[in-house]
Parts: structure tokens; sequence; C-alpha cells
């Protein structure tokens, strides 16, 4: 789970971190009152929408503090498209405003779980404000990685480490000791996967500041953090995976024209990666699970068919605890439910897949029955032509 910038800016406070001051707008109305607590004569508009890439965008603005309430306005409903937005881009509903700052220098740090590794990992670079993985690219000798074990408490070394590429004096390098500390405290006693802070800035007074924050969040483990879930905010989410997660379905829309549905993340991708390779895209990610319901098949066929790029469907399920005719039974009763007309092509495998195979053939509706994976794609490809 995503939170906004404001948010992440407030859980760092929180545990003692240097982050800019700032204000958070949801109406015009707000802004004279909550504004007056902002001491700079200048000060920045910051559109928070869940995507980077909002400055080269027009999302981020600096103003005169007494022009805010005109300017402003230009923010709120505004649509801001970036590089992670998609061309339909993302409408302002909230805007942060945070005091000005003379920059002297820019840092780039972040802290997420290295997934291979099995460990934390921090990243810091003396190149901030940009993205890391084009520095990573042209000049990796500006890069520092230091990974992890899993501990209580970070040792004084691993900091030294961490921050050493950043050359601070002694009071800043007494507030980037609290700076990482912080992190390493948000990352395991929230469940953030990723924390980052682009840029984290030393001002013309010396201060070491983190003016911008990003925070990701483990969605399997919201259950216990209830305080991090009330951050969510559905303005930001595609409406078909807000339905999907209602009903326990794992669904992400992407941009192609074969809906897939799916059990298990691991097929999905294999079978997102074959509809590619017999060249066409896949309209989504849809995983039900390895013991979905007739209603959550159901609620499968809505989602994919919700989505008017949807040329055709593939089924592709391994029966393993879910069984092959039971789930040919739902997807039978999914399809006649709703008066499915475009072409479908399942493949089954596993437990009971020949009787369910013989549901399928006696259904009496239009279903292409696959032998293996290869089968099928090539099937769902050639019916949407």
């Amino acid at each position: 789970m995503n939170i906004h910038e404001h948010q992440a800016k407030e859980i760092l406070r929180d545990f003692g971190a240097p982050v800019s001051n700032g204000v958070v707008i949801l109406k015009p109305e707000e802004l004279n009152e909550k504004i007056k607590i902002l001491k700079s004569k200048q000060v920045v508009l910051k559109a928070q929408i869940h995507a980077g890439g909002r400055g080269k965008a027009g999302g981020v603005k600096l103003v005169n503090k007494s022009d805010c309430e005109n300017k402003i306005k230009d923010f709120f409903g505004k649509t801001i498209v970036t590089h992670q937005t998609g061309p339909e881009g993302k409408k302002v509903k909230r805007v942060y405003i945070q005091e000005a700052y003379d920059i002297d220098k820019e840092f780039y740090l972040s802290c997420l779980i290295d997934r291979e590794s099995s460990k934390i990992t921090f990243i810091s670079s003396t190149e901030g404000g940009v993205d890391i993985e084009s520095v990573a690219k042209k000049t990796p000798n500006k890069i520092i990685t230091t990974k992890i074990d899993l501990k209580e408490n970070l040792e004084k070394e691993e900091i030294e480490d961490i921050i050493k590429i950043f050359k601070l004096d002694k009071d800043q390098k007494k507030d980037g000791i609290n700076l990482i500390n912080a992190l390493y405290k948000i990352l395991i006693k929230k469940d953030a996967s990723l924390i980052e802070i682009n840029p984290l800035v030393i001002t013309k007074q010396k201060k070491l500041i983190c003016l911008d924050a990003k925070m990701n969040f483990d969605d399997n483990a919201l259950f216990r953090r209830p305080e991090i879930l009330k951050l969510r905010d559905l303005n930001e989410e595609e409406p078909a995976e807000i339905e999907a997660s209602k009903h326990g379905l794992a669904y992400i829309k992407l941009n192609g024209t074969i809906g897939c549905m799916v059990n298990g993340a691991g097929l999905a991708m294999a079978t997102m990666d074959i509809i590619k390779l017999y060249g066409q895209e896949p309209a989504n990610f849809l995983d039900v699970g390895g013991g979905a319901s007739k209603e959550q098949v159901i609620e499968a066929f809505k989602l994919i068919l919700s989505d008017k790029k949807v040329k055709g469907i593939l089924i592709n399920i391994f029966g393993g605890i879910m069984r092959c005719d039971v789930l040919a039974q739902g997807l039978v009763d999914a399809a006649k439910e709703t008066n499915i007309k475009l072409p479908l092509v399942v493949r089954l495998a596993g437990t009971n897949f020949e009787q369910g195979k013989e549901i399928l053939n006696k259904s009496g509706l239009k279903i292409l029955s696959a032998s293996d994976l290869n089968d099928a794609a090539k099937k769902i490809v050639d019916a949407i032509k």
C-alpha cells in the first residue's frame, strides 16, 4: 500500500527524523488558516498523488506565500500525467504546502526489504533529486549499498557506513544518525517495504532535512497495522482493484487486450509472459487463489469484463487445493450469469481435470479447451485476431 508524501513525513517526524515544515490542504477554504504556521516568505505547492515525476508534470511549484490563495486553485482538480500515472493521469484532490529552503546539497537515501538477500538494505547517494536508476547506470560510484541482517537496533558502524558518502559535519551527523534509526524502526515496526527520501538536503544554513518522502507498506501486514491502513486513499487506486480486494482477489489492471484468470501468482506471471511471447499483451494480473468459490469466480469475470479493452479471456488453472471439476462448474455458472460474449479459452490441469473438461464441454458455452499453456496462449491470440 502506498501513502502520500505528507503522511510519510508525519510518520518520519513521529520517529524523530528531521523533516520539512508543511501543511496539507484538502480544500482551498482551509488555506488561510493552516498556512499561518509556515514561516518562510516562499513556499512550495506539491500535488499529492501516488506517482513520481510530479515536478516535470507541473505538480510542484515554488510561489510567494502571499500568492498561495490564487495559485492553489490551479492545483485542485488538475490532472497530472507522469511516466508512472499512464496517459489518463491522476486528478489532484489534496495539496501539500511546505516551507521553501535554500538548498546547498541534495542526496538520495532509501531503506527497503531486499528479498534476494533476505536483508534490510540502505541505498545512499550524493545524487539526490533525480532518478536513482539513472544514477546507478551512469555513475554507480556515487551510490553506496549497505545490507544489514535483521536485529533490534543498528550498530554504530553500520550507520557510519550508510551516511559516510554524505560527508556530514558534527551536527548534521547527529541528525543523520537519528534519520537512519528512524527509517530502520519504521521499516520494522510499521511493516514498511520501502522508504525513500529524495531529496535529502543540506540547506545553506547547514541543516539536514528530508525534503520529500515516499513510503510503501506490505499489504499482507495491514491487518496488524490499523494506523497505517487508515492512511489509505482510495481515490488514488484503480476502482477495479478496490473491488477485487473486497472479494479476496489479487487484481492489477494492465494495458493489454487479453484478460487473465489464474490461481497462483507464479502461474499468473507465467501466463502473462506467454501471452506476450505470442505477440499480445495481458489486460490484467488476476490471481483467484487456491480455494476460490463460485462467487469469487463470478466477481473475477465481472472485473475482467469491466475493462472495455478486453477482447478475449484466458483462464489457466492448476488444481491442487482447488479441484478442477468444482472450478469448472463455477466457470460455467459465472459465464452464464455474466452473459459473456468474448472468446474464452480454458486450460485445466491437476486434480479432477478430466471431470472439469467434461463439465466445460457439456456446458453449451463456446469455450475453447486447451491441452497446455502454450496451446492456451496460441488459441486465445488466434481467437481475438
